[in-house]
Parts: C-alpha cells; sequence; structure tokens
C-alpha cells in the first residue's frame, strides 16, 4: 500500500522563532498516525500546514504526488472547539460541504442522513448545534468532515474539551468508523492512552524547535475494544512514550525557565 502523503523538510518559523525544524513524514494509505508532544512542539503547526491552513517557511507537503498549496475537499480539518455554524441545523451543517460542492440536495440528504446515523445522530438532524452536548457537536464535526469524501481526515485534539467518560465514548465511536471507513487520518492529542489506543502509528515530536524524535507502530489487533488498555502490550508501549514526551516536557520547562 503507497503512501498518501509526504512532508519532506518542512520548516516553520515566526519571526525570528524557528517552531518546527526540517521534518519528514510519510504516511500509508490507511494510517492512523497519532502525534504526541509538549505544549508549543509544532503538533498543530504541521497540522495546519498539511491543512493548508498555514505555510512552511522550507520544505513541501505532497498529497497523493501533488503539492499542498491552500485547503481543499481532499482533506476533512476538526478541531477541539465545535466549529458548528450556530444558524443551521444539524443535519445543514453535515450538508455544508456537500453544497460547496453543488451536489443535488437529494444527494446531499443521502449522504448527510447517512454519516448521522455513522455517530449516532439519528433523529438529531432538525436540532440546532445549541440543543446538543459538547460531544454531540463533536459528532456532528465528524459527520461533516466525513460526508465531503476525503482523503484524508485532519483532527487537533477533538476531544479535548470533553470530560472523561464521553472522551472515551468518542474515541471508540472514531475507531469504528475508522475501521468501517479506512480514511487516513492525522490525529493531534496530549493524552498518551488515547494515542496509543486510537493509533496504528504513534510520532512523538520534541520539545521546539519541534521534529519527530519517536515513530511507534501499534501492533494491537482491530477491531479494538476500550479493554485493550489494561493489556500488557499497552502498557509496555505507554510506558516508553510516557518516558518519550516527559523528557521533551522537562527540556521544554527548562527552556521557558532559561529565557
Amino acid at each position: 500500500m503507497g503512501n498518501i502523503l509526504s512532508v519532506r523538510g518542512v520548516e516553520r518559523r515566526f519571526d525570528k522563532t524557528l517552531a518546527l525544524q526540517a521534518t519528514d513524514l510519510e504516511v500509508a494509505e490507511n494510517d492512523f498516525i497519532t502525534i504526541l508532544g509538549p505544549s508549543g512542539c509544532g503538533k498543530s503547526t504541521l497540522l495546519r500546514i498539511v491543512a493548508g491552513l498555514d505555510t512552511q517557511t522550507a520544505g513541501e507537503v505532497l498529497l497523493d504526488g501533488r503539492r499542498i498549496e491552500g485547503p481543499g475537499a481532499d482533506r476533512g480539518m476538526v478541531f477541539q472547539s465545535y466549529t458548528l455554524f450556530p444558524w443551521l441545523t444539524v443535519l445543514d451543517n453535515v450538508c455544508f460541504g456537500l453544497v460547496e460542492r453543488g451536489l443535488p440536495r437529494a444527494q446531499q440528504l443521502d449522504i448527510a442522513h447517512d454519516f448521522l446515523g455513522k455517530v449516532g445522530l439519528k433523529g438529531f438532524d432538525k436540532h440546532f448545534p445549541k440543543q446538543l452536548s459538547g460531544g454531540m457537536q463533536q459528532r456532528v464535526a465528524i459527520a461533516r468532515a466525513l460526508a465531503n469524501g476525503p482523503r484524508m481526515l485532519l483532527m487537533d485534539e477533538p476531544f479535548g474539551a470533553l470530560d472523561h467518560q464521553t472522551r472515551e465514548l468518542m474515541q471508540e465511536l472514531l475507531l469504528g468508523i475508522w475501521e468501517a471507513e479506512k480514511k487516513t487520518v492525522l490525529f493531534v492529542t496530549h493524552d498518551i492512552d488515547e494515542a496509543v489506543f486510537m493509533g496504528s502509528r504513534v510520532v512523538v515530536m520534541s520539545a521546539r524547535p519541534g521534529r519527530i524524535k519517536l515513530d511507534r507502530r501499534v501492533d494491537i489487533p482491530h477491531p479494538r475494544h476500550y479493554s485493550v488498555k489494561t493489556t500488557p502490550d499497552f502498557a509496555a508501549m505507554k510506558a516508553e512514550l510516557t518516558e518519550g514526551v516527559r523528557v521533551e516536557v522537562k527540556a521544554a520547562q527548562a527552556a521557558m525557565e532559561a529565557v
């Protein structure tokens, strides 16, 4: 199976600050890559560059062999904040990208209802975002991203604002959708348990200026059940990644104290 995404020598400077040093990453079709690292290490910057929402100061990003020059429907983005349009119903939020693409209304509705069913929101199509819990709003955001048929899903701490129980349910929901849909996913998180449970690969970034320090494949079979979090294999990988992240968090703190 070939690579869908190539990040080659990507660097990002903000004035005199080097936020992301020359970074290389190859992402295979259907990979679910989770990205860990201390605050300010460039995780979200890298994701935004892949999304076309930010521009690298060196290097290039290729999606299916074509250089990314800006945002596109081939990449679906889900943020931590609930980025729904409050004046649109759940159904019309999910249809938004389909309207932009000019699809016939009947086709829009078929696709939207299909993905609302997959995220467990059948029957909520006429609700408005303010009538939904945080977890339900994020389900709508995921359905909207998937409905547009992207080549990749880019997720920036999508469950970071949710309570622990809701977060775990959302992890299982998204993993189930990924196992069924086989989308390629880049998923930024601060949560090591989440990174191991969700990912087919876990990438750890160093303290600023960020670079990829570790890249580990997660050899836990699918479908995954939350009970894998208590297995020795899970614990061993979590221990290695915890140590890797801890070293970088301490390095980031030391750098801040030295300023």
